[in-house]
């Protein structure tokens, strides 16, 4: 009985062993499944070049760039805009006051007959506006008996004078200003030619 029982435990235990080794074989085949799928994917994704790498790269700070270059344009023509308002805000600011008198001399004039008064604000007037465009920094541009410079002249007409040199202006039609070294308005005139 004993032999018997030591048998039946004996095929147990070799049905255990062949069980254990049945699972490991199922095991091993399902890692190599496994591992068999990784390659697969592994296989199918393409290598990643270097060179496409650092193209890749470039394109992606090449659009940063672009992008922060668009919003410096913006933010520059924001900053234009508010400059040139404020700027012309501060001409304007300066001829509102010349405006005003104007605006006084024009009543005088309906209220009263008194033209050495009227002639006496016009003076005054012009006088004003005048030290507006010196706080302005805004210069005549001298053009009566001076030489004729064609950036800063336009010349209108022609003119015959023996007493004056050739390309002298003898006659101011319209005066010129300028702000700096830019002009804002060239004088109008006449040139002297002597042929």
């Amino acid at each position: 009985m004993q032999d018997n029982e030591m048998k039946e435990k004996q095929a147990e235990q070799e049905a255990a062993e062949a069980k254990a080794a049945e699972q490991e074989t199922a095991e091993a085949a399902e890692a190599e499944k496994a591992e068999d799928a990784k390659n697969a994917e592994k296989a199918a994704e393409p290598e990643v070049d270097p060179k496409d790498a650092k193209i890749e790269e470039l394109q992606n700070r090449l659009l940063r760039l672009q992008a922060d270059f668009e919003n410096f344009r913006r933010r520059t023509n924001i900053e234009k805009e508010q400059l040139s308002t404020f700027v012309t805000a501060n001409v304007v600011g300066k001829f509102l006051k010349v405006l005003d008198n104007f605006e006084r001399a024009e009543a005088s004039v309906e209220k009263g007959d008194n033209v050495d008064a009227v002639v006496d604000g016009m003076k005054k007037i012009r006088r004003q506006f005048e030290d507006a465009f010196k706080d302005l920094k805004v210069e005549e541009i001298e053009a009566q008996n001076s030489k004729f410079d064609p950036n800063i002249h336009e010349a209108v007409m022609r003119g015959h004078n023996p007493e004056l040199d050739d390309e002298i202006v003898d006659m101011v039609f319209e005066k010129g200003y300028k702000l700096g070294d830019k002009v804002i308005r060239h004088s109008k005139v006449r040139v002297n030619t002597n042929e």
